[in-house]
């Protein structure tokens, strides 16, 4: 009566999970031939490519000196196309010709380009038929280390003493180092200095088949794109995931992506070489959101994003995660290589000169900026602020203070154990920021903004004690500042993200630590400034500038 159906077995087809990239239009540069040797271990085996520690160490510090200091010739190219897009707003224009001209100070080698010289990631691809004698990733470490050491970065790792107490390592270690195994004989790798900026704007959102449609997938996006703001330093490469067979395995993929590792991938799904595939119309899609946006490279405009990299991925029934991640303006990637021909690593832009546009800054902004003297009673530098929209173009002369996170948190527990607020946060305005290492010769090192956003919880505490009235850092800031502001008369400044060499070229002309001397580069700082850009974004009249595009 009742008939048993064998059920219909699919045959086994391995598939890659995400199919081989080439980098077939990367460019290396041979930094030696030393520290490799190929070996024939006989018995039959395979030869075998032995790899001196000294060749990943070599490879790790050359790499970050290299990143910290100069761009892919993509990155910059995409920068200097501002220029020719009658699109572009003038803020777009100002913004990359700032970002522009740091690339030129930065390749000199004695600035990095963004003071955050961030966490030094590296992802190795070892063949089976290499063999390094040691440890890989301390000899990776170790390079990591040597630069850091030699040249004027800054070191930002911190590691916990206990679950609330921690300090900085003085040596930007740990590294996050991940290796992989592979075949062949070569050992391939990519180096990322990801600063925390752009590291913080990297979400994960746990969907579901629902959004899966274009409409819906559209709707998603537009919403999602909009959370990231400004304070990550735009304009951005933006990565989106959509599915992943893990969690973790989609926020790879965005980071990945990001790097523009996977610009190589199929562009279509293959059942043969692997499943995962770039969507191209989806990119399109998404750019256009960014343009449509309105906030542009930070002070509104169309280049809130240089471009978009859109990939799909497997999933489990249950589950639809979608990561959205971006590269900032400090866009630090490169790919290296070691193999029987010796160590290779991409050739970066050496002379971004030839990038720059004949263009000044005062043909691009119409209006000259409103010159502020620091140097006096903060009571009548906020009376002078009090006349001037928001979107007004500043050029601050005179003493700041600088503190930021850990020095806010400092300052917090002062109070609620019952002491003053430092009488320099009344005096002075307060920039969010944290030096790289100074130069000799040079009055600071590479000095930009942090996010202001992460200071959002103090601003309201603080002002009802009389401090930080004005403040000064990158990107946007939430709805409880703008409240701060209309209530107690402050204002939020709003400084270019990127250009830390410019900064520290042209505008500070002295710094000394005040406070705080063992928060390291987190400790309280005064500096001098001459001509320090600044925006007015936020007002003591509850105007933002962001809530306006």
């Amino acid at each position: 009566m009742f008939r048993r159906v064998a059920p219909l077995l699919a045959e086994f087809n391995f598939v890659p999970l995400v199919s081989k990239v080439s980098h077939r239009e990367t460019r290396y540069r041979l930094l030696t031939k030393d520290h490799v040797s190929v070996v024939h271990p006989g018995a039959g085996l395979p030869e075998m490519l032995k790899v001196d520690p000294a060749a990943l160490t070599l490879l790790s510090s050359t790499a970050f000196d290299d990143v910290e200091h100069l761009l892919r010739p993509s990155h910059l190219a995409c920068l200097r196309k501002i220029f020719d897009d009658p699109e572009a707003s003038d803020n777009d224009k100002f913004v990359a010709l700032q970002l522009l001209k740091n690339a030129n100070i930065s390749s000199a080698r004695l600035l990095p380009g963004c003071q955050d010289t961030g966490t030094a990631i590296i992802a190795g691809y070892r063949g089976e038929q290499v063999f390094v004698p040691g440890n890989d990733e301390e000899a990776l470490s170790r390079g990591v280390y040597d630069i850091f050491q030699r040249r004027n970065l800054r070191y930002s790792q911190n590691v916990p003493l206990g679950m609330y107490d921690e300090k900085n390592t003085g040596t930007n270690l740990p590294a996050q180092i991940d290796l992989y195994a592979t075949k062949g004989m070569e050992y391939s790798f990519m180096f990322v200095a990801k600063g925390g900026g752009s590291a913080n704007k990297s979400y994960l959102f746990q969907e579901t088949k629902s959004v899966l449609n274009p409409k819906s997938i559209r709707r998603f996006l537009k919403e999602k794109l909009a959370m990231f703001g400004t304070s990550a330093c735009p304009p951005y490469h933006v990565a989106v995931v959509i599915g992943g067979t893990s969690a973790e395995m989609t926020m790879k993929m965005v980071k990945y992506a990001s790097c523009h590792y996977y610009d190589d991938l199929i562009t279509k799904p293959d059942m043969r070489t692997g499943y995962t595939f770039r969507d191209l119309e989806l990119e399109k899609e998404v750019l256009k959101i960014c343009q449509d946006i309105g906030m542009g490279a930070q002070f509104g405009g169309k280049y809130y994003a240089h471009d978009a990299r859109v990939i799909r991925m497997p999933r489990h029934g249950a589950s639809c995660p979608i990561g959205i991640g971006v590269s900032c303006s400090a866009d630090r990637q490169a790919l290296g290589k070691i193999n029987k021909d010796g160590v290779w690593l991409e050739e970066l832009e050496t002379e971004p000169i030839k990038f720059l546009p004949d263009v000044k800054e005062d043909e691009l902004l119409n209006v000259p900026p409103i010159k502020v003297d620091l140097n006096r009673p903060m009571s009548q530098v906020l009376q002078e602020l009090s006349k001037y929209p928001v979107k007004t173009r500043l050029s601050l002369t005179g003493t700041i203070i600088v503190a930021r996170d850990s020095a806010h948190a400092r300052m917090r527990e002062m109070l609620e154990a019952g002491k003053p607020l430092p009488s320099y946060m009344k005096e002075h305005p307060v920039y969010y920021a944290g030096p790289a290492k100074q130069p000799d010769g040079l009055p600071s090192g590479s000095f930009g903004p942090t996010t202001a956003g992460r200071m959002d919880p103090f601003v309201d505490l603080f002002q009802s004690q009389g401090g930080s009235m004005i403040m000064l850092a990158k990107g946007n800031r939430s709805r409880q500042v703008t409240d701060a502001c209309r209530k107690h008369g402050g204002f939020y400044l709003g400084s270019i993200g990127g250009p830390a060499a410019v900064l520290a070229q042209d505008a500070i002309k002295k710094i000394e630590c005040l406070d705080m001397e063992d928060l390291g580069m987190e400790a309280v700082w005064k500096i001098v400034v001459q001509d320090f850009p600044a925006f007015i974004v936020v007002d003591d009249k509850g105007n933002d500038f962001f809530e306006q595009l």
